[in-house]
């Protein structure tokens, strides 16, 4: 048995955290309690040089009782990165375009940041690409991310490196679990009355279901993803089993996100162990 733990949304700047405190209090919680592997799924700091960093010394200070990996959040993606490095293996503990092997166990893990096609937006009166586009610029921190393609077409890259990955674990014989920062089924959104011309807009920037019904197709295991600053209870759709439960923030403009008064508590009471 492979035991695994996975979190997302950590928010080390935005949250005012001292990270490396946290992460020395992070790397004895994972040796204590006999983790074999780490993976968050993004989110980390908005700046892509300070997520590397504090991954790589994470890695360092668990030594080899635990390895440690991470896919890109659109936060981290934000500052200190281009869209060329982020499709190259920045760091062994960057996990995305990636199958790990599991040893002693039947699994495989595939990382990848994953991206968005607009496609959660309501339906009743869906604006055109250009509307969103100018939307995201306008108002959503995804907007100072420079890349060289539409956003349907970064999220295209995305499932072909996926489906390539997952050709590769069925090769292998191996069940899959999934990292990805966006989010995979619509399922997942929230559509709030109150506000419904921005959450509209905003819902359309979160993930797709192309990526959840490919995971589906394929008999994905475990898909663990963030990005959303709700948590769900596990939920399967077919085959495959959906785990969500970031961090997130303290608090935002609209309410208090966590459930305690410290980051280790909330770390640890969302932090979701797979065996394997």
């Amino acid at each position: 048995m492979v035991k695994v733990g996975l979190s997302s949304d950590n928010h080390f700047d935005v949250n005012r955290l001292d990270a490396a405190e946290l992460l020395k209090q992070q790397a004895e919680y994972l040796a204590t309690h006999h983790y074999d592997y780490y993976f968050n799924a993004g989110d980390l700091f908005n700046e892509m040089p300070k997520s590397l960093d504090y991954m790589d010394k994470l890695q360092n200070e668990l030594g080899t009782s635990t390895q440690a990996y991470f896919v890109s959040g659109n936060h981290d993606m934000v500052r200190g990165v281009t869209f060329d490095e982020l499709e190259s293996p920045l760091s062994p503990q960057y996990l995305h375009n990636r199958l790990l092997e599991i040893p002693n166990s039947d699994f495989v893990v595939i990382g990848e940041n994953g991206w968005y096609d607009y496609s959660f937006a309501e339906n009743a009166s869906t604006p055109a690409d250009a509307d969103f586009l100018k939307w995201k610029h306008g108002f959503w921190i995804d907007g100072v991310i420079e890349q060289p393609m539409t956003d349907s077409e970064r999220l295209e890259l995305a499932l072909q490196q996926t489906q390539h990955w997952l050709d590769v674990a069925q090769q292998k014989h191996k069940q899959v679990l999934y990292l990805t920062h966006f989010v995979p089924r619509d399922t997942f959104t929230v559509y709030q009355l109150k506000r419904p011309s921005y959450w509209n807009m905003a819902n359309a920037l979160l993930g797709s279901n192309r990526t959840g019904q490919l995971l589906e197709q394929s008999q994905v295991r475990y898909a663990y993803f963030g990005h959303l600053h709700f948590r769900n209870q596990p939920l399967t759709l077919g085959a495959t089993t959906y785990l969500h439960q970031p961090v997130g923030y303290r608090r935002t403009r609209f309410r208090p996100e966590w459930e305690s008064a410290d980051f280790m508590t909330e770390w640890k009471n969302t932090l979701q162990t797979v065996n394997l």
